[in-house]
């Protein structure tokens, strides 16, 4: 399983704006391009997870994750902030990095899982955190996950 497989380009943002943890998770939400409805669950089942705990791992980087019935499949996004917004993060530092993986309840190929492991795993790299901030583009991100995201 590659990682890069799960990302579209068009959920790729390199210019996150929100100043809050909501405003975050609201621009991750829209670059699944879903209709206002199921924005709206999907944005109260993340803050419901983000209760229970931040994902906010460290590093600069957090991992909103939920499953929920508004997908059919496993979806992912990615979105930076340059300056960082404060999360709640375990090291308590700002985050940059966002990767947001959504799944449906019941998924007969069980990626949700793996896939939150393995951009756990990625996020990890020290080098990682330096390269998610040099990109200058979305492609460049595609590859940096082809390289590194094995």
């Amino acid at each position: 399983m590659e990682l890069r497989e799960f990302f579209d380009i068009d959920a790729v943002s390199l210019d996150v704006r929100g100043e809050t943890k909501d405003d975050i998770l609201k621009e991750l939400i829209a670059l699944l391009k879903l209709d206002d409805k199921s924005e709206g669950i999907l944005f109260k089942m993340l803050k419901r997870r983000e209760n229970l705990g931040s994902t906010g791992i460290g590093r600069g980087i957090a991992i909103p994750h939920c499953r929920s019935l508004v997908v059919n499949k496993l979806r992912v996004a990615f979105g930076r902030r340059a300056d960082g917004v404060e999360y709640n993060a375990i090291d308590n530092q700002p985050v940059h990095n966002f990767f947001l993986i959504v799944a449906p309840p019941l998924e007969v190929s069980n990626q949700y899982l793996p896939v939150l492991g393995k951009l756990a795993q990625f996020a990890k790299d020290p080098e990682i955190t330096r390269r998610l901030a040099e990109l200058n583009s979305p492609e460049e991100f595609l590859s940096l996950l082809e390289e590194k995201a094995k």
